[in-house]
């Protein structure tokens, strides 16, 4: 990919449990297309340019697999990380609880001082009614923006020397964008809950 000279490269690695959409984010953004079918983690990695703040950046897009057997594979790929976007499906609570007992336990043991965002996705099925019957079954609901925003709250409390910023996003491609421009800035750590 063509890049003005002096571009910052910036890192972007994609954890979360399997089947959340991490796949089908980093495509949507990198191609402006959103897969019609699943995608199981084929996305190894993809650079696309992206202005913010009027300087060019290069971020490097780097999807990993969920799955246990990807366990100690998936550290490999942490070394050198500028951020972090945790995802989780706000259809899957099974999910939304591992960022707590396992996402966020890995990045803070393989790389403490990285920052993260942590993404909600499958937010267009939180008004499915076979996604929501499915739920209704299991005695679960979708999950709210207000339990995304309590969950930074709690995942904070592990970084206690780290300045906090929780906000939300309306796009994802803004994800992308206010990451660059809060790292070039300083911040310390960016929590973010997406509710496209």
């Amino acid at each position: 990919m063509a890049h003005g000279p002096g571009a910052l490269m910036l890192k972007c690695v994609v954890v979360g449990d399997g089947a959340v959409g991490k796949t089908c984010l980093l495509m949507s953004y990198a191609n402006d297309a959103f897969p019609e079918e699943y995608v199981p983690t084929v996305f190894d990695h993809y650079a696309v340019s992206v202005t913010v703040g009027g300087k060019q950046y290069l971020l490097g897009l780097y999807d990993t697999a969920g799955q246990e057997d990807y366990d100690r594979l998936r550290p490999l790929s942490y070394p050198m990380t500028d951020v972090f976007l945790i995802c989780f499906s706000v259809v899957n609570p099974a999910s939304f609880q591992n960022v707590k007992e396992e996402w966020v336990p890995e990045l803070k043991e393989y790389a403490p001082n990285v920052p993260f965002l942590l993404i909600g996705t499958q937010i267009d099925l939180r008004d499915d009614p076979k996604t929501l019957a499915r739920l209704n079954d299991m005695k679960e609901k979708p999950i709210c923006v207000e339990q995304g925003q309590k969950l930074a709250k709690e995942v904070m409390k592990h970084f206690q020397n780290l300045k906090i910023n929780v906000k939300i996003v309306v796009e994802a491609n803004t994800v992308y964008a206010r990451y660059c421009a809060s790292a070039l800035h300083g911040l310390s750590h960016l929590i973010l809950a997406c509710t496209q």
